[in-house]
């Protein structure tokens, strides 16, 4: 997956993450907080700031600890609720760090490491309709951010 944008939903207040799958016309949409919308928007925009923010330092700990972030998956969804792991590797096993997508999202585009959704998640928003509900937005909808 690649993050294809970022929106504002102004009927809830919240962001929505826009996913797009590379090979595919896949598109999974994701209900933000501000804060994590603006971690992804600064990453994307390569955006350095002068103190690390939280993302930056998530980062910063895996370069510092020699664990190297390889992907992130979107793993599951449950009553609207998205889960996802990230994984590392210490240079002897993987580890998965359990994370909210948003964040792993972050993480993902500083550490420039690929994105996974689960089929069976696709799936799901499929069944729910929200495709068909993303390709009948009008742009007065919504507020583009990016």
């Amino acid at each position: 997956m690649k993050v294809e944008g970022l929106l504002f939903d102004p009927r809830s207040g919240m962001y929505i993450l826009l996913l797009q799958q590379v090979n595919g016309d896949g598109t999974l949409p994701i209900w933000i907080g501000k804060p994590e919308a603006d971690s992804i928007a600064l990453a994307i925009g390569k955006v350095v700031t002068p103190r690390p923010l939280t993302h930056d330092l998530i980062k910063n700990v895996f370069d510092s600890l020699e664990v190297k972030a390889h992907r992130v998956v979107i793993t599951e969804i449950v009553e609207n609720t998205y889960f996802a792991l990230i994984y590392v590797y210490d240079g002897k096993k993987e580890i998965t760090i359990d994370s909210r997508p948003s964040d792993a999202v972050a993480v993902a585009l500083r550490a420039q490491v690929p994105i996974f959704v689960e089929e069976g998640v696709l799936e799901v928003r499929k069944a729910d309709e929200l495709e068909e509900w993303l390709k009948n937005l009008k742009p007065e909808d919504f507020g583009n951010i990016m």
